[in-house]
């Protein structure tokens, strides 16, 4: 089986004045043979990727634009469509829009993303963080401003429309609620549960309450809250209240309402977890999605929008799968067993053990739409990087920009020939990366990139940036991971 995208290219000239380069994505397909079909190289569209650089973001006023749902296809055969808007999309200050500073703000925000999985993660580590006033211990995936993606849905009886993050990541969905004693900024207002006919406080006797890790009580009502080691956190009451995906309203869904919130998601007014928990959207709802939903996550410089579905329906025919690997020690993450890396027409030498998941619940590749950059561990990446600067000794190089230490300096390029790269699934898949994917403009001048960094841990993170345009599924209920048919 292999996958297929963007291996359909036509010859050109690196030339500053003239190109006749043309591009596209071929939809993802099974091969019919184990030979490899994809070819060693692809082109990297130098003009088209600094020209989206210099896009800049909408306003908030323009922001609901972006939501407005398509009668057509807000439900269509029973599944539910949600669009999907990248943050950098959406600016929340005056502040004039710079690529650099919106690239190394992002990869600050990964940088702490990236900590607290590990430390989640790391073996003896059960994910336990100091709660300053009763105790509870929710385990989410979420980070100071790590939230890249976001949704609207509606809150509450009669709804009210609210921006939320989606985290794949995260066991708990929760917005800030009236009365806030600390509250960041969000672009709506404030939810107050007192205008909800339908919001219910959990006491503390619950079923519910007692799916929350070590929660507290107060008052009788049951008391959630989500800390980190950066400081951050979210922390109030459980509740049972009504969400509005488009067309269809999801009734007695656990939500945590924030009173006391710090960092988080400025611009958003909460999250929505995806993850493999009871208590995320998914876990709660299992019995009427079939514990299936589909997400096409698009880039961060075009003007399309990318989607959410839930439900078994929203399983694509023709996609590839390949196993969905469960941890124990962190059901909450979407493990895949990933086999190896390559670069153009060779595999990297890398042993397959170096990707797996042990018995004691470390390493393994987790799925995670709240990280950027992708993560191998060190051996893995080094060999990795170093087999993509063998092929790409043609092209000037850069000093290194942050996290990323193979660069490249593509000023008056119009297009540059790059190696494919490619993710080794088990079952036989692989996944060809675009060149969009991996060599990133990191600011406007023409220097890309290649967006793979170091796991300072045996844990590798397929992250948000090389799933970009690629439809991605997950079924919990048969236990696989779907990619393609289509793109986005």
């Amino acid at each position: 089986m292999l996958l297929q995208l963007a291996i359909s290219t036509t010859t050109t000239k690196t030339s500053t004045n003239t190109s006749t380069a043309t591009t596209h994505h071929d939809n993802i397909s099974k091969a019919k043979t184990k030979t490899t079909l994809y070819p060693d190289f692809q082109l990297l569209n130098v003009k088209q990727a600094l020209t989206e650089t210099k896009t800049r973001p909408i306003k908030p006023s323009q922001y609901q634009e972006l939501f407005k749902t398509n009668p057509n296809d807000s439900e269509s055969g029973g599944k539910q469509k949600l669009k999907l808007v990248h943050r950098d999309k959406v600016s929340f200050s005056n502040k004039l829009h710079n690529h650099s500073h919106v690239f190394h703000a992002r990869m600050h925000r990964d940088v702490k993303r990236v900590a607290s999985l590990i430390h989640r993660l790391s073996s003896g580590s059960a994910a336990k963080y100091e709660v300053e006033d009763f105790g509870s211990d929710v385990v989410s995936g979420m980070n100071q401003g790590s939230g890249e993606y976001f949704v609207r849905i509606g809150l509450g009886s009669p709804p009210r429309s609210q921006y939320m993050v989606i985290d794949s990541g995260s066991d708990i969905v929760w917005v800030q609620c009236k009365p806030c004693t600390q509250c960041y900024h969000q672009t709506d207002p404030l939810f107050d549960p007192a205008d909800s006919a339908s919001f219910m406080g959990v006491s503390c006797s619950s079923a519910v309450c007692d799916r929350v890790e070590n929660a507290g009580c107060n008052s009788g009502r049951c008391r959630y809250e989500v800390s980190y080691g950066d400081g951050s956190y979210t922390k109030g009451t459980l509740a049972l209240e009504t969400l509005t995906f488009g067309r269809t309203v999801v009734r007695n869904v656990a939500i945590g309402c924030g009173h006391s919130n710090r960092g988080m998601f400025v611009g958003a007014a909460g999250l929505l977890g995806l993850g493999g928990g009871s208590m995320s959207f998914m876990g709660q709802l299992s019995g009427q999605t079939g514990n299936a939903f589909s997400y096409c996550l698009v880039s961060r410089g075009t003007n399309t929008n990318g989607f959410l579905e839930f439900g078994s329906e929203a399983m694509p025919v023709g996609a590839a799968w390949i196993p969905l690997v469960r941890n124990p020690r962190a059901p909450s993450f979407y493990y895949i067993r990933l086999l190896g890396l390559g670069v153009g027409d060779t595999r990297v030498p890398v042993s397959e053990d170096v990707f797996q998941l042990n018995e004691l619940g470390s390493g393994g590749v987790v799925m995670d739409t709240g990280t950027a950059v992708t993560r191998f561990p060190t051996v893995a990446y080094e060999a990795f990087r170093n087999a993509f600067i063998e092929q790409t000794q043609n092209l000037p190089r850069a000093s290194g920009v942050s996290i990323f230490d193979t660069c490249y300096n593509l000023f008056g390029f119009l297009s540059v020939r790059v190696p494919t790269v490619s993710f080794y699934f088990s079952g036989g898949p692989i996944l060809t990366i675009p060149a969009n994917n991996f060599l990133i403009p990191v600011d406007d001048a023409g220097t890309f990139c290649f967006a793979f960094a170091p796991s300072p841990s045996g844990l590798s993170i397929l992250g948000n940036i090389q799933q970009e345009g690629i439809q991605i599924s997950v079924d919990e209920a048969n236990e696989f991971v779907g990619f393609g048919p289509n793109i986005c």
